[in-house]
């Protein structure tokens, strides 16, 4: 089975501000590789990795940008990764048990991630490896921000300005004199069986400076995400949404199928493109009308509807109220949000 490796807006969020930020076509850019033109308020929706790569590396050849993936790691912070695994991270007793958890919740920043630790002597490495890249070039890209990530997490106990001793790729890369100028105490490599940093042994056992443990885990723990092509879609279509949404021929492309392939393997599942679609704007909505204050009529254009009386009966018909109904009973706590799905005829999930 292909795998389709996603990863979140907000990862490209930082490569596509700096393409703006010297006057570059960034909207026709990301149109080019079929990506959302608009990345506001989708940092936690998800886009396929690949085209994400592609867009980055054309950014930095067409506009003669040097070290864009260094440049655009330096414009992360612990606040980029998931809301979930923040969580986690900042209410771990050490630094050993923050790691666990980024580990275990690899997936919910990109998809395909694996990230784990190996022992080395006094150190212990913190690895990551994308599943499913294997040949896709310049993947230091990504690389620069998976291991930005795992920095941010160390530096949550051994402080902002803590830096690893050594930064070490998967890629064959080797960064220029701004790179080194700026880690001037850091050895890098390259071509390694994954990309990983260096973290002495005795820093696992720091303790959380802010002593604000969480003693007991949410009961609402994220289930692994899956790779299959219906779950790669589920994830993919809503960040497409308030653009007019993908075409079943873009779907298509996007998964690397033909048309008639993903009716069929839709079809397997008991599903239409169509009942796709309604499900990703259906769950847009109640997620938007539960958790934040936009207004209905932006809420409607946001989930695809180009008209919010069709919007309306959209919703009616499938959750048996109108959002603004849905809207009050989620606040009074009558609805659970998180569980809330898009019943569909064609949708047997």
């Amino acid at each position: 089975m292909t795998v389709i490796p996603l990863t979140r807006c907000q990862f490209l969020m930082p490569f596509a501000d700096l393409h703006s930020n010297i006057g570059g076509p960034t909207a026709s850019l990301l149109a080019k590789f079929q990506l959302p033109t608009s990345l506001e308020e989708k940092a936690h929706l998800f886009v396929p990795l690949l085209p994400a790569v592609q867009f980055a590396v054309a950014a930095q050849d067409k506009q003669g940008l040097s070290e864009l993936a260094f440049r655009a790691a330096q414009l992360t912070s612990f606040e980029h990764l998931s809301e979930v695994t923040q969580t986690r991270v900042r209410h771990a007793p050490t630094l050993l048990v923050a790691l666990q958890h980024a580990c275990r919740l690899a997936s919910l920043e990109d998809t395909t991630l694996h990230l784990w630790m190996e022992p080395c002597g006094e150190n212990i490495n913190i690895c990551s490896r994308l599943i499913g890249t294997d040949g896709i070039p310049r993947l230091e890209i990504s690389q620069w921000l998976q291991n930005m990530f795992a920095i941010h997490i160390v530096r949550q106990f051994a402080g902002a300005n803590w830096s690893p001793r050594v930064i070490a790729f998967e890629a064959n890369y080797a960064p220029g004199i701004e790179v080194q100028s700026f880690w001037p105490n850091t050895r890098f490599l390259s071509r390694q069986k994954a990309s990983w940093i260096e973290v002495p042994l005795e820093l696992v056992s720091l303790a959380n400076p802010t002593n604000d443990i969480l003693q007991t885990p949410s009961r609402n723990e994220p289930q692994p995400i899956g790779t299959d092509i219906v779950s790669v879609l589920k994830l993919a279509l809503p960040a497409y949404l308030d653009e007019g949404g993908l075409s079943i021929m873009q779907a298509a492309e996007m998964v690397g199928l033909s048309v008639r392939s993903l009716q069929r393997k839709l079809s397997l599942a008991g599903m239409t493109y169509a009942g796709l679609i309604e499900r990703a704007r259906f769950n847009n909505a109640i997620r938007l009308l539960g958790h934040t204050e936009i207004k209905i009529i932006d809420i409607a254009f946001s989930s695809g509807y180009g008209d919010p009386a069709h919007f309306a009966r959209a919703f009616r018909r499938i959750s048996g109220c109108t959002p603004r109904e849905f809207r009050v009973r989620s606040r009074s706590g009558q609805v659970e949000i998180n569980r809330t799905v898009a019943p569909s005829n064609d949708d047997r999930l």
